[in-house]
């Protein structure tokens, strides 16, 4: 069990050593805060590196800190061309890594969180619940356990560890384990040469309608222009209407819109084929290859293999004992829920929003980045940027600051109205479907109705 020294302030924990988490350690050492980074892998940005391959859509201009930036300045960093678009890779290496080299002991590596509660407080007790500090329970690469004692906890681990699965009901289809073979949940390398093998020549499903499958859909187009037999089957939950291939050159994030193109292009060249309204209910063998079963009874041709891209949710495992205030189908915070619920919303589009927001019953623990979506889409890294400014301004005593949260985020240029399943009626509604967009981003400060979870932009 690690020690504490009372005369020195306990630390505030930031789990996850990735975009955002770092970013908060940023904003923490801006307002005099002492941040304690936790991360689970061997260096930061662990996530990021493992889909290094896949190029942003978003360019260097939207993906650094300015917190981060001010700290690395001293150091003779150089910040990258704002206008070029990094991958992955060039994200981790060029402005995460150098980030957490700036940190230096601030971060821990291979260290694991396993369980955050109130010392000596399981969720239940209320007596002295809020004099407690917290204890965060970690786990090292050695099998080593510790407790370590915390002022404040911000958890930015993201969604990564854990895709949701090919059933549609959001439990595996039946068959889908004992087919883990033929399955992948990640955007394939083809610049691997055995990823680039386990591809060329065959038939391959992609499930999903995000740009994770738009991209994935678009490089196995690219590999079937270079070998014979490759072929994509784009497998759509929904129909194929005017809003399924985003924004397109509507789009204000002009490299998000290129992906829905270059998707469309996929289809219309016939490297793709399209199997819409099927939701799978099973996965059975077939020779070698596998077939997929919809809820209705369809099946798929047989194919050799499957990349299922259907979105990711939270781990809330280890937050078990924190009293959390969540949506009940989001797993979002309850309050940050009606601004981003894909039932509801089908623009993509994203919205501003502060410490206010994202705040839990317990006090002084917050879901940031990735995570406070909780199973809804269209994240994007300056919407976490501005969460943990607005969170380290309210744990450093600042509320003005906190409540100011003034950001301006780029439309998706379209609005189907038709939320998480079809709805012909509301494309045909006219124009804004679910919400009415304005033409271009708009600078927005949220007062208090926002911070109680009313739209601040009267969109919807």
């Amino acid at each position: 069990m690690s020690e504490n020294s009372t005369a020195r302030p306990l630390p505030i924990v930031v789990v996850g050593a990735g975009p955002v988490g770092l970013a908060a350690a940023a904003h923490l050492i801006e307002q005099g805060l002492d941040p304690l980074v936790l991360e689970a892998g061997p260096a930061a940005g662990t996530a990021v590196r493992q889909w290094g391959h896949v190029r942003l859509f978003s360019p260097w201009d939207e993906v650094v800190d300015l917190a981060a930036v001010r700290l690395l300045a001293p150091t003779g960093w150089r910040r990258p061309d704002g206008s070029a678009y990094p991958t992955g890779a060039d994200w981790a290496d060029r402005y995460l890594q150098p980030l957490a080299d700036v940190l230096g002991d601030r971060v821990r590596c291979n260290t694991r969180v396993t369980g955050v509660a109130r010392a000596g407080r399981d969720r239940i007790v209320d007596a002295g619940r809020s004099e407690q500090p917290w204890t965060v329970h970690v786990s090292t690469a050695d099998g080593a356990e510790e407790r370590l004692a915390a002022r404040a906890v911000i958890d930015a681990s993201g969604t990564w560890s854990t895709p949701n699965p090919l059933g549609a009901d959001g439990l595996p289809a039946l068959g889908e384990r004992a087919a883990s073979d033929r399955i992948s949940y990640r955007i394939p390398d083809l610049t691997d040469p055995a990823v680039r093998a386990r591809y060329a020549g065959r038939r391959t499903a992609v499930v999903g309608t995000g740009a994770s499958a738009f991209t994935a859909l678009a490089q196995l187009a690219a590999l079937a222009q270079e070998e014979n037999g490759t072929h994509a089957v784009w497998v759509l939950r929904r129909g194929v209407t005017g809003s399924t291939y985003g924004g397109g050159e509507a789009d204000r994030l002009p490299a998000r819109g290129a992906l829905g193109l270059r998707a469309k292009a996929a289809v219309e060249a016939g490297h793709a084929s399209t199997l819409t309204a099927f939701r799978t209910a099973a996965v059975e063998g077939a020779d070698g290859r596998v077939v997929l079963i919809s809820e209705d009874g369809r099946r798929s041709e047989p194919l050799d293999e499957v990349v299922v891209l259907t979105g990711l949710r939270p781990d809330l495992s280890f937050l078990s004992e924190v009293r959390l205030g969540l949506d009940e189908r989001l797993q979002a915070p309850a309050a940050l829920a009606p601004l981003i619920d894909p039932n509801q919303h089908s623009c993509g589009t994203v919205y501003p929003h502060g410490a206010a927001v994202l705040s839990h019953p317990d006090g002084e623990v917050y879901l940031v980045g990735m995570k406070s979506y909780g199973r809804a889409p269209t994240f994007l890294a300056m919407t976490g940027y501005e969460q943990v400014r607005s969170v380290a301004a309210a744990l450093a005593g600042d509320h003005e600051a906190a409540a100011r949260v003034e950001l301006t985020l780029p439309e998706t240029g379209v609005c189907g109205g038709a939320g998480l399943f079809d709805r012909p009626d509301a494309e045909r509604a006219g124009g804004g479907g679910c919400c009415s967009v304005p033409a271009a981003p708009q600078l927005i400060t949220l007062g208090a109705a926002a911070e109680r979870g009313g739209s601040p932009s009267g969109c919807c």
